[in-house]
């Protein structure tokens, strides 16, 4: 666990030490105003509750998230400084769960910088606040979910762009799977069971019941469970990449 909280540490503060930590955050809190007040009609709703605000965050990540994961691997593939990271005294997973931690994290900070939401909405009403608690649980799930999947591409390339553009459609694919968009493909000749396995692939499925306020012990396994599959994969592929 040192060796992971060192990788943790070094990769957390180089996100601080460039612009991109900055502007990153600025960008997210800017796209969620917009879509929580415009998009989702917050205050025409006339509702004391965050559905607008969190409704829009599978999309944001979706194409945010990717754009801090493509540069986990890399980055460091391209530069050759991964060489430099896997002989020193560190074994490969705290490696791989330090670089991924860090991310999240940041991630995280960049979700609680939207907290003026949460006294926004608590100053016009009375809101159910574990409701709001849940909905910020299940979007850092979320997150993690997609900062795993965007770690393991990255580690497979070294072309930043690739790894953003694979992990764009990897996580779409993940969040829209149990929508008619996917399931009507399969409903012609699939049968129901796998139709239901493929739904409950579905990000948004899981998220939104977490946003409704009722914390499943089944969602946070699946966001878990799929963070901890990408991190195994992420693991294969750079010792792969090592081996060649």
């Amino acid at each position: 666990m040192g060796n992971t909280f060192t990788i943790f540490k070094r990769e957390l503060t180089g996100y601080f030490n460039t612009p991109l930590a900055y502007i990153f955050i600025v960008i997210f809190l800017f796209l969620t105003g917009i879509f929580t007040f415009y998009l989702g009609a917050f205050f025409e709703r006339g509702q004391a509750d965050l559905k607008p605000f969190f409704t829009f965050h599978p999309w944001l990540y979706l194409f945010l998230v990717p754009a801090i994961s493509m540069r986990l691997w890399a980055e460091e593939r391209k530069a050759g400084s991964i060489e430099l990271l896997l002989t020193l005294p560190v074994s490969l997973a705290a490696a791989v769960l330090g670089k991924f931690l860090a991310a999240w994290v940041f991630t995280v900070i960049a979700l609680a910088c939207t907290f003026p939401m949460w006294v926004t909405v608590s100053f016009l009403g009375d809101p159910d606040h574990g409701v709001i608690l849940a909905g910020y649980i299940g979007s850092a799930l979320m997150a993690g979910g997609y900062l795993a999947i965007g770690a393991c591409i990255s580690a497979a390339t070294k072309n930043q762009v690739i790894a953003f553009v694979v992990s764009v459609v990897i996580c779409f694919v993940f969040t829209v799977s149990g929508a008619p968009i996917v399931l009507d493909f399969f409903a012609a000749w699939a049968p129901q069971v796998l139709l239901d396995t493929i739904a409950s692939f579905s990000f948004l499925g899981h998220f939104q019941a977490i946003v409704d306020g009722v914390i499943d012990l089944r969602d946070i396994v699946f966001f878990l469970s799929l963070i901890a599959f990408w991190l195994f994969a992420n693991l294969i592929v750079v010792e792969t990449n090592k081996a060649g």
